[in-house]
């Protein structure tokens, strides 16, 4: 019989927000063909939210509809109780209480839970599966560990329920360092990398990407993500007037929304036409930009296993970016990129010059950054899942 598998995460996309979370549909897609798999990807909900649309994210989420066919899994989505003004510490439990009501009904109907994103959403799905009697997976991304777990009340929750996994996955080894810091048996870990689609992220041509972009000749770096502080985009925006004063004729591209819009387009301004502020994109768009550039640039703060490095490397682009997280691992020779310390614009400015100026073969990039794809980092999640679910019969 099918493993039956039941995935708790408030990172999926939906109605409201269709580019949210890529990563993870990609994966529980690809995790789909190996399992039987109910993802109740939740939304963030308190009393008239619905009247708070222009100010509140859980506002623009309110009229998400309760159930959604997404990438071919059936996704249902329930409300969590969620006050933005409230201490973090009360999140987690607020969020597995809202849950309970839908995760009841799946008592004796699946054999494994998995709760993606460690807080709040790991802490639920461990209530979760003690409520219906089975094992619970937890896997970490970036920032659920490195910075939200770094907080007094989540972490004396993670503290508690991590070890209670049966097991957590985590996409890069210092992730996985920190999990065992909060607790967890390090027989209980487990390293599963994210995946590249290679049908869409491979070595196109650059000219062609440009002119269908409607790009300038000329240098060009590429920022793909969130504008969120902990992303580094405010010091990229201070890197760049040294870039450009080096490489006149260089061009930032920044793709991508977030809390920080508004600033990066305030502090790039003074540069006109050598930075280009151009919102978010469908996935199917993001290989044309990567086509596009010289390089791809990430000064973040904190990351995982950042899936855009590996989009990167795949599309046989060099990139330019911190030293924290999982990248380290994936930067693993000068043919590939160059990793500066975060939080410092001018070794950043520095690696952007000169990675701006030296040409490279995009094939070898291609060839020395080559990573699996998600049906490889599906089937390794299933092996975890199913190692769990056996343990607990056992």
């Amino acid at each position: 019989m099918s493993l039956r598998v039941l995935a708790i995460t408030k990172i999926f996309p939906n109605a409201a927000e269709p580019l949210s979370a890529p990563f993870n549909r990609q994966q529980f897609a690809a995790l789909g063909n190996h399992c039987d798999l109910t993802v109740m990807a939740t939304i963030p909900w308190f009393p008239g939210a619905g009247l708070l649309s222009r100010w509140s994210s859980a506002g623009r989420l309110a009229h998400v509809p309760r159930r959604e066919q997404i990438a071919g899994l059936d996704v249902t989505h329930p409300r969590t109780l969620f006050f933005p003004r409230l201490a973090h510490a009360a999140w987690g439990p607020l969020y597995a209480a809202s849950i309970a009501p839908a995760v009841a009904p799946y008592r004796g109907k699946v054999d494994v839970v998995l709760g993606s994103w460690a807080y709040p959403d790991g802490f639920a799905a461990i209530v979760a599966a003690r409520l219906l009697n089975v094992p619970a997976v937890v896997k970490l991304h970036g920032s659920d560990i490195n910075s939200i777990a770094k907080l007094p009340g989540p972490r004396r929750l993670l503290a508690w329920a991590l070890p209670r996994a049966a097991r957590v996955v985590a996409v890069s080894k210092p992730l996985a360092e920190e999990a065992a810091a909060l607790g967890v048996p390090r027989d209980r870990l487990a390293i599963v990398m994210n995946g590249v689609d290679s049908t869409l992220f491979h070595p196109r041509d650059r000219a062609a990407a440009r002119a269908a972009l409607g790009l300038p000749a000329g240098p060009l770096a590429v920022y793909v993500g969130n504008l969120k502080p902990e992303k580094g985009t405010l010091d990229l925006c201070a890197a760049w007037p040294t870039v450009v004063r080096h490489v006149p004729n260089a061009t930032l591209a920044i793709v991508g929304g977030g809390p920080l819009r508004a600033e990066v387009e305030a502090q790039t301004a003074p540069l006109g036409d050598r930075v280009r502020v151009v919102g978010p994109q469908p996935l199917e768009q993001i290989p044309t930009w990567m086509a596009a550039a010289d390089l791809l640039v990430l000064p973040s703060h904190t990351e995982g296993t950042p899936n855009v490095v590996l989009e990167a490397l795949a599309s046989g682009r060099r990139v330019v970016a911190t030293s924290v997280g999982g990248v380290p691992d994936l930067i693993t020779d000068r043919t590939l990129g160059q990793l500066v310390p975060p939080k410092n614009p001018d070794a950043l400015a520095d690696a952007l010059v000169l990675a701006l100026r030296h040409p490279y073969d995009p094939a070898e990039v291609a060839r020395l950054g080559a990573r699996g794809g998600w049906a490889a980092s599906a089937a390794a999640l299933h092996d975890v899942l199913k190692a769990a679910a056996a343990a607990a019969s056992a």
